[in-house]
């Protein structure tokens, strides 16, 4: 939509750059709605940058006049409840003109009323509400004379309706289309009691096999890491997380929403019957030759059960430190520390910022025959050959403490913990570096220095965390720009500042890079992601810091004194460098108070 607008003239660079923050504070995913709203394009305007976008026509209503044939076969109450206006009959094809490709239930509707193949095309709102008005002349649901006179008298004059292209919206669009086609509209309005009865018996049938099959396939063609299929009051809103940001994929039908959730808990060996509490499974998928695994989760809404299925491809657990963005100075310092025969090694930071692909790059660089390496993770997110993995199962007791307990006995070189969260886990954890074994784990803090005082406040003896700890990798990412589109501007230096830059003349100016919205990076100029890092390695000052219950800015400063580089600081080097940009950079590292 973005290349489009641009290419047109009807965009230009400095408002495309103000839309942007305006859209990052107002959350508005629309990113069109926002530049209309801003006054920068028109609504026409962006509707025929979503059509082409989207492979499929845009109809200007206020110079085509819908065929009669088309109208004869729409009801005037379909039109009107969907808003939407049948444009032209051609054979089997019916274009239908409306506001949103996407709003299926419009289409099946259409579809159900007219018994043929249909093909959207997008309008104006208002110019739809006038051709309806303008079309529709009685209360019997069918084309007024009025309607059809104008159909016959403009027929040698209207502007054609683009044909079909084939696009992939369209492609993804056609296995939701049959499964809506035969349990959608033909079922009618039934209870949630009846759908979820319907549910397990549909779950099997073809169009919903497909229908799963496709928002998996689909997914993965997008780049998602993840994909939220969940339940509204009417609808089912499909999303995909794509380079760490949601963004809507698809709306299907309420009455779809049982069939759908049963079709992906058989798929994920899960128990269909259940719906009152949360359940775990997994899914193996093929696609393009790679083998993907699929990690669902459901869990009960007052609306119906929500999935989650987080994809994981077993490739990027051999991606190489090399390939995650690390400093130079940081990989070395972290190749140093997993050589060591003994110790613990800390990677800390939120939900999805990495941690767990870090420590298996790390384990993959040090397997090798002659090293016994153990892990305990909640669950086995990627399963590494020539390492022994062990899933967390609480029900049966297995928990990360006991898990280690066990390690202990089975002669090991290398252990890895998925996530220190007790205090058991924890003393666990050090004992073990203390007798020899190298151990390394993740822990929920926002900065490096941090963690000291997270495991201080667990329960665990200060002088036991100096003498076992050697360093903690604080992670985010960020998206990455895309690096085949990309542009140079400027800016003062001064506007650097808050990222720690130090400058003689703040007026300097400063080259950075930002990307260019095209559609092979899905008009955001971004395209996967990158690391931003910060290493804390321990030496004596810091140990006899920790020792003492220091304030957690004393250790800071010890901390930098000794090499180690702040989150900001680390991101304003992948932004001096053309990695990123200062928006980014921004969205995932400063946090209030930073």
């Amino acid at each position: 939509m973005v290349q489009f607008l641009v290419q047109k003239g009807y965009l230009k660079q400095d408002q495309f750059e103000e839309a942007r923050k305006v859209q990052d504070q107002t959350k508005n995913p629309d990113f069109g709605q926002v530049l209309i709203d801003l006054g920068f394009v028109g609504e026409r305007e962006v509707l025929q940058g979503k059509a082409q976008e989207a492979g499929i026509g845009f109809v200007d209503l206020d110079n085509t006049t819908p065929e009669s044939s088309a109208l004869n076969v729409v009801p005037e109450k379909v039109a009107k409840s969907h808003r939407l206006i049948p444009v032209k009959k051609d054979n089997n094809t019916l274009y239908v003109a409306l506001t949103d490709y996407r709003n299926i239930q419009a289409i099946d509707a259409v579809q159900a009323a007219s018994g043929l193949r249909v093909i959207p095309v997008l309008a104006v709102p208002e110019a739809i509400d006038n051709a309806i008005r303008q079309n529709y002349g009685g209360s019997n649901g069918s084309a007024g004379s009025n309607g059809a006179a104008k159909g016959a008298a403009a027929a040698a004059t209207k502007a054609p309706v683009p044909a079909e292209t084939g696009s992939s919206v369209q492609n993804f669009n056609k296995d939701m289309r049959a499964a809506i086609a035969e349990f959608g509209v033909s079922r009618g309005s039934q209870t949630d009691e009846e759908d979820e009865k319907a549910g397990a018996e549909l779950a099997d049938q073809a169009p919903i096999i497909k229908l799963a099959n496709a928002l998996i396939q689909q997914a993965i063609t997008d780049r998602a890491s993840d994909i939220h299929v969940e339940p509204q009051p009417k609808s089912v809103r499909v999303r995909y997380r794509v380079d760490g940001v949601l963004e809507e994929a698809m709306t299907v039908p309420r009455n779809l929403l049982a069939p759908l959730v049963s079709r992906l808990k058989i798929m994920a060996d899960m128990n269909i019957a259940e719906r009152r509490i949360p359940q775990d499974g997994r899914i193996e998928v093929r696609h393009n030759n790679k083998e993907l695994d699929l990690r669902v989760n459901s869990i009960p809404t007052p609306n119906g059960e929500k999935i989650v299925m987080r994809i994981l491809d077993k490739s990027g657990t051999q991606i190489g430190l090399e390939k995650l963005g690390f400093l130079p100075e940081n990989q070395v310092k972290i190749e140093e520390m997993s050589s060591q025969p003994n110790g613990l090694f800390l990677c800390t930071g939120p939900t999805g910022s990495g941690k767990t692909t870090t420590l298996y790059s790390v384990l993959n660089k040090l397997n090798q025959v002659g090293v016994n390496i153990v892990t305990a993770e909640d669950p086995v997110e990627y399963q590494l050959q020539g390492i022994n993995q062990v899933g967390m199962n609480r029900k049966a007791g297995l928990t990360f403490a006991t898990a280690l307990r066990a390690f202990l006995r089975q002669d090991p070189d290398i252990i890895m913990v998925g996530e220190i969260r007790d205090l058991e886990t924890a003393e666990i954890a050090i004992e073990s570096s203390l007798t020899g074994h190298l151990v390394l784990s993740t822990l929920h803090t926002n900065d490096a220095p941090s963690a000291t005082l997270r495991l201080i406040d667990m329960g665990v003896e200060p002088y036991l965390i100096a003498a076992t700890l050697m360093g903690v990798l604080a992670q985010r990412l960020a998206r990455r720009i895309d690096p085949d589109s990309r542009e140079p501007y400027t800016v003062k230096a001064i506007e650097l500042r808050k990222f720690g830059m130090t400058m003689e003349n703040p007026e300097e100016d400063v080259t950075l890079y930002r990307g260019i919205p095209r559609p092979e990076n899905r008009d955001t100029g971004y395209r996967g992601r990158t690391g931003i890092h910060e290493l804390l390695t321990m030496n004596a000052e810091i140990a006899e810091l920790v020792v003492r219950r220091a304030p957690l800015n004393d250790i800071k400063a010890a901390a930098k004194a000794n090499g180690m580089k702040e989150l900001r600081e680390d991101g304003l080097i992948k932004v001096l460098r053309g990695d990123t940009d200062p928006e980014e950079v921004m969205r995932v590292v400063f946090t209030a108070g930073y």
